[in-house]
């Protein structure tokens, strides 16, 4: 814990300068935070928080263990040695200087914050837990008397009269939000509120400045929807709820925007080209267009608007069923890190950010707790173990910004970044992954994601303890211990993933060509198997998940077996550069070829249709993985300019995940099916 030894040497200067250091906050803001009251609104479905759940599990538990012990003190390093955090002690006063770095580099010192609350809840360290509290204690001393906190405009001196000039660009309620987010998790893990108030101090300052009457912009980049709604919760303050309402509504209408009051809309870049609730199809910058549909799915989920509800269904149809890779990633496009037009998702150049795929994750998430449907689990699980994970290393301290599907062997991981939102992002999403395994409405149950460990989850009239025993994702049974606090009739609905059920997506954008003549099958004796305390049901199927409603007792047990063959996807015929090309899949795993492992050259390799593909685990390669073997057709370049097959060879696929852990070298996701789709060396 040597890294954290530097903020912990100005505490005596920091009590002194903030008035000390538990109550440093407190002082500073309002004392009167109320006890959050009852919302008359919410999510049709109510998730289980992380912190009720405990994992103990074979592939996510070693993640969990590398980010708290390796990203998180890893990410504050970088924060400290690239004068993010000396930023505050500047704006505190401790320290001397001119602002280093990107005007929005607060968010980042905020976001690892919020990741080490997280990790504090399942795994308590005093070091931590005291870092961040002299963190936050410098942030008390360098937030302005009226609640206004952003590095950028208070070093090396306060400038009011900089402040709200350029909301398109500068990125002040962008910083704010994930200020917000952080503060929540840390209230929510330490019961300490002096973060909470120096984020309720701001928000207030933020509600006096923007709405009704007063200044009308929306953020260049949307996040503080998110921390707004956030923050309601936790406080039970209507007007934060108002605002974040306010500030979507803003988007593609002129108003009084710009210290001026005649600024321009933004354009689609950061979807601000007609009203929200006029919105059909995702557009531009990725990170901000997934912000926003997360904030509006929140704001709809609150206030109960249809039209916010009705607006982000149809953009998530035109993402799921035009623009989302194979991998779950998104943004195709480098030049605005986001969106290109229907079914244009080239390989080679693909973006899928890693800070994109998480927001994905959020977005999705969302969705479910809005309808109910184990649709949006598909499409977040695709997205965790493919396009998610590929962007951390699996020692914790090394970044994919982009993430591409195909690689000529130049890529690698990189230790930081100057815009360092995805390294960032990572320290505060790997430890809410937990959060998204169950689910809970009334006294019904979700188990939405299989991962070993156990969850106790207090329903309307009981508590319910569920233990899981699985090798997931690499095996398919998975072992589920039911222990209600008193015996009692629900349901539980155990979701059937798509791929299970010959439904690689949940639209017609990807398929499995093994079942291009077949329509998909519900759960049957073939496929996927159920039983509870030994005894084989057949449940009904509602929007995919198994409904198994019955008078439940402690030590009641569900086993779920879901086959996990490996499999050949196809895309759609207007996705170009996937024509002619198959990707593999077993279980929710996408694989991809790695140079490594296939004499060099992955673009001339051709898997036919009638291939047999084989499963071997591996315990010695990549931290342990699952890799797909079989005999592909090598590609020839005739001197005539054709292509033809000169013999075949072995070929090994790894997980997609796993790629540029070894060495630098060409990779793709999307093999050859065909002859003419290879892409061999020219003729010699």
């Amino acid at each position: 814990m040597g890294k954290y030894g530097r903020i912990l040497a100005v505490i005596f200067v920091v009590s002194v300068v903030a008035g000390g250091l538990e109550g440093a906050a407190a002082t500073n803001a309002q004392s009167a935070i109320r006890n959050p009251q009852s919302l008359v609104r919410d999510y049709n479905v109510q998730p289980v928080p992380f912190n009720q759940v405990q994992v103990r599990d074979g592939f996510w538990t070693p993640r969990l263990e590398t980010n708290r012990t390796v990203t998180i003190p890893y990410c504050f390093e970088k924060c400290e040695e690239t004068d993010r955090i000396s930023n505050f002690e500047k704006a505190a006063g401790l320290k001397q200087g001119k602002h280093e770095g990107i005007y929005f580099n607060d968010s980042d010192v905020y976001k690892v914050m919020e990741g080490a609350a997280y990790s504090l809840q399942v795994h308590p360290d005093t070091m931590m837990r005291l870092y961040l509290n002299k963190l936050i204690a410098i942030m008390a001393g360098a937030q302005w008397d009226d609640g206004y906190l952003y590095t950028f405009y208070s070093v090396p001196h306060k400038q009011p009269e900089m402040r709200w000039t350029n909301v398109k660009d500068r990125h002040e309620q962008y910083c704010i939000g994930h200020m917000l987010e952080a503060a929540v998790a840390h209230y929510q893990v330490t019961g300490n509120k002096a973060f909470l108030n120096i984020a309720t101090k701001c928000a207030n300052y933020l509600c006096q400045t923007f709405g009704p009457g007063r200044r009308t912009d929306p953020p260049g980049h949307q996040e503080i929807e998110i921390g707004l709604c956030k923050l309601y919760r936790a406080t039970g303050e209507g007007k934060y709820l108002d605002l974040a309402k306010f500030l979507l509504d803003q988007r593609g209408r002129t108003g009084n925007r710009g210290p001026k009051g005649d600024g321009k809309l933004y354009g689609e870049y950061a979807q601000d080209h007609i009203p929200v609730i006029e919105q059909t199809q995702a557009v531009g910058h990725s990170v901000r267009a997934m912000y926003m549909y997360t904030g509006m799915a929140d704001v709809a989920a609150l206030t109960g608007n249809m039209e916010y509800i009705k607006a982000i269904d149809a953009i998530w149809t035109d993402v799921v069923g035009t623009k989302l890779y194979v991998t779950g990633g998104i943004g195709a496009s480098g030049g605005n890190e986001g969106f290109s037009g229907r079914y244009e998702l080239p390989n080679l150049t693909a973006y899928c950010e890693t800070c994109a795929s998480f927001a994905n994750i959020f977005w999705n998430q969302r969705m479910f707790l809005m309808h109910g449907d184990a649709k949006y689990i598909d499409i977040l699980e695709r997205t965790l173990y493919n396009a998610a994970l590929s962007g951390i290393s699996m020692q914790g301290d090394r970044f994919f910004y982009p993430n591409p599907l195909e690689s000529t062997g130049g890529n690698e991981r990189s230790p930081w970044f100057g815009c360092a939102c995805c390294p960032s992002n990572v320290a505060r999403f790997i430890p809410s992954v937990p959060g998204y395994a169950y689910a809970r409405k009334g006294d019904d149950l979700y188990v939405n994601l299989f991962l070993g460990g156990e969850a106790e989850i207090r329903t309307i009239s009981n508590k319910v303890t569920l233990k899981q025993q699985t090798e997931y994702p690499w095996q398919g049974d998975v072992k589920i211990t039911v222990e209600p606090e008193k015996s009692g009739t629900f349901a539980i609905h155990v979701r059937i993933p798509g791929w299970a059920r010959r439904e690689p997506m949940p639209s017609d954008l990807y398929k499995f060509a093994n079942d291009m003549a077949q329509p998909p099958s519900a759960v049957n004796s073939e496929s996927v198997s159920l039983k509870v305390n030994g005894q084989p049901i057949t449940p009904d199927i509602e929007k995919g998940f198994a409904r198994i409603e019955r008078q439940w007792q402690k030590g009641d047990t569900i086993e779920l077996s879901l086959p996990m063959p490996a499999r050949r996807i196809v895309a759609r015929a207007e996705v170009k550069a996937d024509r002619g090309r198959v990707a593999l899949q077993r279980g929710p795993i996408v694989f991809c070829f790695e140079g490594l492992d296939n004499d060099g050259n992955v673009a001339r390799l051709v898997i036919p249709d009638n291939t047999e593909i084989k499963a071997e685990h591996r315990p010695d390669l990549l931290n342990g993985v699952t890799v797909l073997t079989g005999k592909a057709q090598v590609a020839k370049r005739t001197t005539e300019g054709g292509i033809v097959a000169a013999g075949t060879r072995s070929f090994t696929a790894i997980p997609y995940y796993a790629w540029a852990h070894r060495d630098r070298t060409a990779m793709t996701v999307w093999a050859a099916r065909e002859l003419q789709a290879a892409r061999p060396e020219p003729a010699q």
